[in-house]
């Protein structure tokens, strides 16, 4: 059964997680892939976003990752779409920004990866989360979605979910 992600609750549910990081005077970075920016997005729609969003990397490429602190052997060991690579990103945007919160974000939204086909499952993504120093990290497999904001928002959906729980 095809899971339906609704835009304006995913919207409403990080309004609520950005006034709870305000609130409890918690701060927050990502490291994006697949979601391209999507979470940083929707945290900084909200109003104040700015005391608690210390900042966030778009990292599409291996380079850009690699940039931003991913260890090289990561990304050759594991591919680019796997879990070690999401704690790596995790990391990485928690140790240049120093946030209570770090998100890593990475996998394959509609189609396969030409450069990395075996590697590649559309629908699967894998995200971390580090809160303080505990990390967790998590599969999700995606069914088709319509376009490439929805695979996005679908993402932003479920790690939100995750979110809320730890807030």
């Amino acid at each position: 059964m095809k899971k339906q992600y609704d835009e304006q609750k995913i919207r409403e549910m990080y309004e609520r997680i950005t006034r709870t990081l305000i609130q409890k005077g918690l701060t927050i970075t990502t490291m994006e892939s697949a979601t391209s920016g999507q979470i940083a997005s929707l945290i900084t729609d909200t109003e104040g976003a700015s005391a608690v969003l210390k900042g966030a990397f778009v990292t599409y490429c291996n380079e850009a990752k690699i940039m931003q602190g991913v260890p090289e052997e990561i990304l050759e060991k594991y591919t680019v779409y796997s879990r070690e690579t999401a704690a790596a990103m995790a990391k990485a945007c928690r140790n240049t920004y120093g946030a209570d919160i770090s998100i890593g974000v990475t996998g394959t939204m509609g189609n396969v990866d030409s450069a990395n086909p075996e590697a590649s499952v559309p629908g699967q993504i894998y995200f971390a989360i580090d809160f303080q120093g505990h990390e967790e990290v998590f599969l999700v497999e995606l069914s088709p979605q319509p376009t490439r904001l929805a695979y996005k928002l679908a993402v932003a959906w479920e790690i939100g979910e995750v979110l809320e729980k730890l807030l």
